[in-house]
């Protein structure tokens, strides 16, 4: 896969994107981004974004899935989303699977001299509920398992997400400061983690690109200091760019030896652009014995949120990213494209498509090398219908099918060019606020 195609494809999307921006009506003002205006005071009442993930930026017109209390002089919020669900996936390298996929997060914020004081933990129960190394998603790759590179799975999150804090404060006029940190978080890099997007929330199952845009939003050992206006954010990271070994239960500390930085804008509350760069050093295990594989990242996304009507949004999330790796016996340079989308019609009907074309080489899928990566593409459509809440829960229950599409080469080994797959699940998450 030429760089000059996914150059096309980002300037030709980017364009539809930026002229459906300049149009997008402002609509209700989201109670995530209520909850940021209450933290920074009448100077943000007009900013364009909403949080998403670690310090990265939503558009301004999303909704928020969680629940909202007080203590004294601290704001409280809870977030989850849990699936449990049964995975299908055809083929030589195909599986079938019954397992939760789930997270809890918990934030608190309060007045701290001139700032705002936000401490943050989110946990996942996934290495007690996804059996093995993972659950099958063809295609997908990155990390180890028992010293082997887990491959046509997405491996389970670790127990402790993240465990951060955060301090935010005037500088001058409209623009903030802002320091981020803490044993387990996620750095300045790539757009706001799948988990959290909008456009994935319905879907139980990870990219394919996953590895390519937004891996390091588990990351043990982080900080982050970057300064911000209403529309604008300019931050940068020293982290420990090592991915987690195979105990899912454990902080794999290390040196903060890997940086990075993002820029994000919000021309309107309805779309976030960023671009970001990072150097991983030793971030991937490589054969026994080999030593580590330091990676050069290179990002750009574009996040487009478009109320159609009451209780009716459309997100959209559009990535690139490159991954550069360097070690002692290769160098290998590969893309990858992202296009997903949701429709949630009345908080009741939500209906997701995922488009993935990523060049993966032989390491990554565990096959024989060849002279060039191999490129490799992914769709995946679903539905959710959202049941009426039940006191602040709204549960759920869906469906969706995918496609593994690989060249004509792997046939062999994946046992056709096109491996369908299917998932059924039931869901269970916050009631949106608006």
């Amino acid at each position: 896969m030429s760089t000059r195609f996914f150059a096309r494809a980002m300037r030709a999307i980017t364009v539809v994107f930026c002229i459906a921006g300049t149009d997008a009506s402002a609509g209700q003002q989201s109670e995530h981004e209520s909850h940021l205006q209450h933290q920074h005071g009448a100077e943000e009442a007009t900013t364009n974004a909403a949080e998403g993930s670690g310090t990265a930026w939503l558009p301004g017109e999303s909704p928020m899935y969680a629940i909202h209390l007080t203590a004294g002089a601290w704001q409280l919020m809870f977030h989850e989303n849990a699936f449990l669900q049964f995975l299908h996936e055809s083929g030589l390298r195909g599986d079938d699977q019954t397992g939760s996929i789930n997270w809890v997060m918990g934030m608190a914020n309060r007045s701290v001299g001139r700032g705002t004081l936000g401490l943050s933990t989110m946990l996942s129960a996934e290495p007690f509920t996804i059996g093995g190394c993972g659950y099958p998603d063809l295609l997908a790759s990155g990390e180890q398992c028992d010293g082997l590179a887990i491959h046509d799975r997405q491996h389970p999150h670790e127990l402790f997400m993240e465990l951060s804090a955060s301090y935010d404060a005037p500088l001058k006029g409209a623009t903030r400061w802002q320091i981020y940190g803490g044993p387990a978080g996620e750095p300045a890099l790539g757009p706001v983690a799948f988990p959290h997007r909008v456009s994935a929330m319905s879907s139980p199952l990870a990219p394919i690109t996953h590895h390519w845009m937004d891996s390091t939003h588990v990351t043990f050992g982080v900080v982050t200091g970057g300064v911000y206006g209403r529309s604008w954010k300019a931050e940068a990271s020293m982290f420990n760019g090592r991915e987690p070994d195979s105990d899912r239960t454990n902080f794999d500390f290390g040196a903060l030896d890997s940086v990075s930085g993002r820029f994000s804008y919000l021309p309107t509350k309805t779309l976030a652009l960023q671009v970001s760069m990072g150097r991983l050093t030793d971030a991937e295990a490589s054969e026994a014995g080999e030593p580590r594989i330091d990676v050069t990242r290179v990002t750009a996304s574009a996040t487009y949120h478009r109320p159609l009507a009451s209780n009716t949004l459309w997100a959209t999330t559009l990535g690139w990213g490159r991954n550069a790796e360097a070690s002692l016996d290769r160098a290998h340079a590969s893309n990858a494209l992202l296009l997903e989308t949701s429709l949630t019609v009345a908080d009741r009907d939500a209906w997701s498509g995922r488009l993935e074309v990523v060049g993966k080489s032989a390491h990554d899928l565990v096959v024989p090398e060849p002279p060039d990566a191999f490129t490799v593409m992914r769709l995946q459509g679903g539905y959710t219908r959202y049941l009426p809440a039940r006191n602040v829960f709204q549960p759920g229950v869906g469906a969706g099918v995918s496609l593994a599409i690989v060249p004509e080469s792997l046939t062999p080994i994946y046992g056709s060019r096109a491996n369908a797959g299917f998932s059924v699940y039931a869901t269970l998450r916050p009631r949106a606020h608006r």
